[in-house]
């Protein structure tokens, strides 16, 4: 009796590691086949055959590539009579532009032409009245305030991070009041960034007329992925002409007072103009897929605009994440380093690369071209600066300038390269960004703003340390030992 109880455990067991073998098999197919970067293939294949079960769920909870799959469509109802107005103005206003001599335009024509794809979001380059950069929160929120007060058609608000806190509630406060007075007032809010007002300042939003919906709301049931494919967008369009977008989030953190304990070094921008527009409809792509409702591109929106400027600042917008066929904020980077003549200047709070733009970087320094990256000298996560440290070496051996802001923490996500154009956006240089993340991304063809970025570029510079090749490779065995350990896990960063 009890020789027919073994054996019955033994053949239950050997069925059972069948099983998982077969199980393991199709999982390991499924991610030769899902995953488009290579080394995220290799993390997650050795991650599900060496930790049996927890690797193969930790693929389904964090893996699945939502890119390929798409978690909803972009696609919104629009005017035709509103679509060929502006297909006619768009193309007389590229026509004019590029038979111009506009220096950022004729250096980086490849640039405009790649994002302007069909296969990237055919994203427009337009012209706008006034481009304004603004530094960190003390800058920011004064302009934001006020033209959150002037607004008078509608108010659509968009942010990963909103407090409630002294700024969050003056904001709360301007929006609650315009929603009062018959101003249109939507807001996005993402329910991870924000988890703290669900119960707050939303609930006061909403029972005052402000419609208010969080982005891809966590639920138990599908928490793993949800937390994963967060909103990191910060977009804000009134009435249609004047937008923002930038790295600073509604947090009073962001404001240098005096009151915070840590510095905190961010830049924005103030759009009046057509590339507004381009704005709104990421914005209501957004509304769409997270209310459940379904707001159209008409004149409403989509107002005109008129050209006051015989000079206008030309920007083209761009969206990234699991709702675009491809990683175009990723590949904006990489063309504009290519096309770099003789200076990058990069600013990250994260630097945890893919190979292709590890490798643009090294390029363009054995090329002669001056690159300078600027980090935290000190992060908000140990594994993370460590991992962004990982990556260090190569660059310097190629001549690359690496220096860590000490002022506090750097968490602007910019570029500018040969005083020509500027970029200002959501999205770090990291593969969650890259990969995971919805960011939005403005890129400036204009010298006077490219120029005012490099400044503050170097303005920063003066509260950092660079850190030179024979100084780096000092490092003790366990300090690079540490980082190699860590850069092995970068594609689940």
């Amino acid at each position: 009796m009890l020789s027919v109880q073994i054996w019955e455990q033994i053949k239950w067991g050997r069925i059972m590691d069948v099983t998982y073998i077969l199980i393991l098999i199709l999982v390991c197919l499924r991610i030769i086949y899902d995953t488009r970067s290579t080394s995220k293939t290799l993390a997650y294949l050795l991650f599900a055959i060496f930790v049996p079960g927890i690797g193969i769920a930790f693929y389904f909870s964090f893996g699945i590539n939502y890119r390929k799959r798409r978690i909803y469509s972009k696609k919104l109802k629009i005017d035709q009579s509103l679509r060929k107005e502006f297909e006619r103005k768009l193309a007389e206003s590229n026509k004019k532009l590029f038979a111009s001599d506009n220096k950022p335009i004729v250096q980086n024509l490849e640039l405009i032409h790649l994002l302007s794809n069909r296969k990237l979001g055919s994203n427009p380059i337009l012209p706008n009245n006034e481009v304004q950069l603004l530094f960190n929160g003390e800058e920011l929120f004064p302009v934001l305030i006020e033209a959150l007060q002037h607004a008078e058609k509608h108010i659509h608000i968009e942010y990963y991070i909103f407090e409630n806190d002294g700024i969050g509630n003056t904001i709360k406060n301007i929006l609650i009041q315009k929603a009062q007075e018959g101003v249109e007032v939507r807001f996005i809010y993402d329910d991870f960034g924000s988890s703290s007002i669900r119960k707050t300042v939303v609930r006061e939003l909403t029972a005052n007329g402000v419609k208010a919906y969080p982005f891809n709301q966590i639920s138990l049931v599908k928490l793993a992925n949800r937390f994963n494919y967060r909103n990191h967008r910060k977009i804000v369009v009134i009435d249609g002409i004047t937008s923002f977008i930038g790295g600073i989030n509604v947090c009073d953190k962001y404001i240098n007072n005096g009151e915070n304990k840590l510095y905190w070094r961010d830049t924005h921008l103030r759009i009046k103009g057509y590339s507004s527009l381009s704005l709104q409809q990421i914005f209501m792509a957004d509304w769409n897929f997270c209310s459940g409702k379904d707001i159209s591109v008409d004149r409403k929106y989509f107002p005109d605009i008129t050209l006051e400027t015989d000079h206008p600042s030309y920007v083209q917008v761009i969206s990234s994440g699991p709702d675009s066929a491809l990683p175009n904020i990723l590949y904006s980077v990489i063309q504009a380093i290519n096309l770099a003549q003789r200076e990058i200047l990069l600013t990250t709070p994260y630097y945890i690369p893919d190979q292709s733009l590890q490798e643009s970087l090294i390029i363009a320094a054995l090329s002669g071209i001056d690159v300078k990256l600027l980090v935290p000298k000190e992060g908000d996560s140990r594994i993370v600066h460590l991992a962004t440290q990982a990556y260090f070496e190569e660059l310097l051996f190629a001549g690359v300038k690496i220096y860590m802001y000490k002022k506090g923490f750097i968490h602007s996500k910019t570029f500018a390269t040969d005083r020509k154009i500027a970029s200002i956006g959501t999205a770090n240089l990291d593969l969650r960004s890259f990969d995971l993340n919805f960011e939005v991304s403005a890129i400036i063809y204009d010298e006077q703003i490219a120029g005012q970025l490099s400044d503050s570029f170097y303005k920063d510079l003066e509260d950092a340390e660079q850190i030179t090749l024979e100084k780096w490779t000092k490092r003790t065995s366990l300090r690079k030992m540490q980082e190699r350990i860590i850069r092995l896990f970068s594609p689940f960063m």
